[in-house]
């Protein structure tokens, strides 16, 4: 397990090294495995992890109608689609894959589930965006909350994945906090742990990568 230290030197100097930008860049970090058969469905990462520092570039779509659409307004969510929609976007591949692309979390009504598979699954499935199922009377504002702050890992069978783990703007120290907690949280899933990791990056977006282990 690499230790916070060298976390918060690498942050500290991939923050430094990058290109001022007109807009905000997002951190990321490029974790590369070894000797792990990812052919095996057992040894596939699909984990949400909460971070402890949140940052405002999450972005969470609620499909359903009704009371779940009213809480989704009261907490801000970046996109709401009613059952009309969801139909439509079905015969919109390019739009849906879009869609599918830009939100990092779905939330959905239980009942429109069915609906989802048939006309989105396609689109959201292979990216694992599949929604989450919300029964009626949820009170989905805390969950919405909570997913603000989380980070999706999912490495299908491939040995490389990459995950944003803060904004440019954030403290050098939050950001090695997320990190910090990505990294033993998928330490605690891999089957050998920290021997199954074999090197890890981090960056801004337009900014070099610096490694860190």
């Amino acid at each position: 397990m690499v230790d916070k230290t060298s976390i918060l030197d690498a942050v500290t100097t991939a923050l430094e090294k990058a290109p001022e930008r007109k807009f905000k860049e997002s951190v990321d970090i490029t974790v590369n495995l070894r000797n792990i058969d990812m052919s095996q469905p057992k040894n596939r990462i699909d984990e949400t992890i909460l971070l402890p520092n949140g940052f405002d570039n999450v972005k969470i779509a609620v499909l359903g109608k009704g009371d779940i659409t009213t809480q989704a307004k009261d907490v801000d969510v970046d996109l709401i689609i009613g059952p009309e929609e969801i139909e439509r976007l079905g015969g919109e591949p390019r739009e849906a894959r879009k869609v599918a692309a830009e939100y990092q979390f779905f939330l959905a009504e239980t009942a429109m589930m069915p609906l989802v598979g048939r006309y989105l699954g396609v689109r959201l499935g292979p990216r694992g965006r599949m929604p989450m199922p919300i029964p009626t009377g949820t009170d989905i504002r805390p969950i919405v909350q909570r997913l603000r702050s989380s980070v999706k890992i999912r490495t299908k069978d491939k040995k490389v994945f990459h995950a944003k783990v803060g904004s440019a703007t954030m403290e050098p120290e939050e950001i090695a906090e997320n990190i910090d907690v990505i990294l033993r949280r998928i330490e605690s899933v891999l089957e050998s742990g920290a021997l199954n990791i074999h090197s890890v990056y981090v960056k801004t977006t337009m900014g070099p990568a610096v490694r860190m282990i």
